[in-house]
C-alpha cells in the first residue's frame, strides 16, 4: 500500500471514543498513516485539519445519533473548499439514514460489526476511486 493519509475523527459532543481508537490502530496496523483529532471536533476543525494534514480520506466515528446534522456540514465544508476527499462514515447509522449520508457525499458507511478487512477495504476503495477521479 502506498502512502495513504486519513484523519479520523469525533464530531459533535460524543464522548465515546474507544472504537475510533481501534480503527486508528487497525487501519494504522494495515499500512496507512492515521491522523486521530481526538473528541470534540467541529465540521470546520475536521475539515481544517484534513487541509492541514493534506489527507486522502476522512474517517467519522458517529455514536450520538447526530450524524444527520453534522456530517453533510463535512461534505458541504469540503466543497466548498474545492476538495474532493472521500468520506467514511462509521458507528450507529441507522439502515434508513444510508440514502441521506450518501446523497450528501459519504462515500462508505460502516456499521458495528464490521470487520477490519472490511474497514481497511472501504478506507481503500474510497481513496483509489477519489484518485482515479482526479
Amino acid at each position: 500500500m502506498d502512502n495513504k493519509r486519513v484523519l479520523v475523527a469525533k464530531l459533535g459532543l460524543d464522548g465515546h471514543d474507544r472504537g475510533v481508537k481501534v480503527v486508528a490502530r487497525t487501519l494504522r496496523d494495515a499500512g496507512f498513516e492515521v491522523i486521530y483529532t481526538g473528541l470534540f471536533q467541529t465540521p470546520q476543525t475536521v475539515v481544517a485539519a484534513a487541509i492541514d494534514e493534506d489527507v486522502d480520506a476522512i474517517g467519522l466515528s458517529m455514536l450520538s445519533g447526530a450524524h444527520q446534522a453534522l456530517v453533510p456540514l463535512v461534505t458541504a465544508e469540503l466543497r466548498e473548499q474545492g476538495l474532493d476527499i472521500p468520506v467514511i462514515l462509521g458507528g450507529i447509522i441507522p439502515e434508513h439514514d444510508f440514502e441521506e449520508m450518501y446523497g450528501a457525499g459519504v462515500a462508505a458507511i460502516l456499521t458495528p460489526g464490521s470487520t477490519a478487512e472490511e474497514m481497511v477495504e472501504a478506507v481503500d476503495r474510497a481513496i483509489e476511486e477519489a484518485r482515479a477521479a482526479d
